[in-house]
């Protein structure tokens, strides 16, 4: 179904003065800024095989409206079940950007957004990034994917990360779990958040990590994002566990997006240089799972 399509089936939208614009942004769907009679929706297209990258239509629309609730996500104005179309209320505001993120203050910025979504309602599934790398593993067996080299060589110590993470684990929360800076839009006071594909309740630390990693945050601002969001008193107490598991989070997070971009690269109509950002990824994993800090990171989460 296009968006034509579906513009006509919206409800009460019959008869009125309809503008659609395509927004160039989205590494899955396909999006839209709707304008009807001069009032700016999001609609969003699901693209094709999103099965394979283990999305679930369901858990997505429901896990939307608990953020919508929470108050840090856009409310769902209509859901088309035959299409898995979504329309949405739109958001004024600035589509953030990594350089955007360099800028001072940003840190606590995100953190109070977290915290709010984090806070509040329970997301319908849980998200678990080993058992989702597991299940891409499966799919790029299945129709002969490649990946990069060096992937299955070093799993053993994907395996090391999660004994270390369960040895002593933190309540899980509701996650959005895929904190790339455009799924962050700022109105001017406090930051949105966006596309809720891979949402499900999961460690705070892997939220953390996972937007630190995609940021590209070095040490201090790691350190600054981790603060703000757990408070001073406690990273008092526990900032060397904590943040020893928000990186190795930091390495999960490019271990599992890893494989979501080699199956990208062999299913995607999109113009997109999927297999770049798979090699990108898994460049940077391969280099922690092998750097001086790794067996240390692995200790402190264990003790804590």
């Amino acid at each position: 179904m296009g968006i034509d399509e579906v513009v006509r089936h919206v409800p009460g939208w019959s008869g009125s003065e309809i503008r659609i614009e395509p927004i160039a942004a989205g590494l899955t769907n396909e999006n839209f800024r709707v304008n009807v009679d001069g009032h700016s929706h999001f609609v969003r297209l699901p693209g094709p095989s999103t099965e394979l990258l283990a999305i679930d239509r369901r858990n997505e629309l429901h896990n939307t409206r608990a953020a919508a609730t929470a108050g840090v996500g856009p409310r769902v104005l209509h859901h088309d079940p035959a299409s898995g179309a979504l329309v949405l209320e739109w958001i004024e505001g600035r589509t953030m950007s990594n350089a955007a993120f360099a800028e001072a203050g940003t840190p606590a910025r995100i953190a109070s957004a977290l915290r709010r979504l984090h806070a509040g309602p329970r997301f319908r599934d849980d998200f678990d990034m080993f058992r989702l790398t597991a299940f891409y593993l499966r799919v790029v067996d299945d129709r002969s994917i490649r990946i990069p080299n060096g992937y299955l060589e070093l799993m053993p110590r994907m395996a090391l990360i999660e004994t270390a993470l369960t040895a002593h684990p933190l309540p899980t929360v509701p996650c959005h779990n895929d904190l790339l800076a455009e799924n962050y839009l700022y109105d001017g006071e406090r930051l949105w958040i966006v596309d809720y594909e891979y949402s499900g309740n999961n460690d705070p630390t892997f939220e953390l990590g996972n937007t630190a990693q995609e940021l590209g945050f070095d040490a201090g601002r790691q350190e600054e994002l981790c603060a703000a969001y757990f408070g001073p008193e406690r990273f008092a107490r526990e900032g060397p566990s904590i943040l020893a598991r928000m990186r190795l989070q930091m390495i999960m997070s490019d271990v599992g997006w890893t494989l979501w971009a080699a199956i990208q690269a062999a299913i995607s109509s999109i113009d997109y240089d999927f297999w770049g950002w798979a090699e990108e990824r898994w460049g940077r994993a391969a280099a922690a799972l092998d750097g001086p800090d790794f067996e240390g990171w692995l200790a402190e989460s264990a003790r804590a």
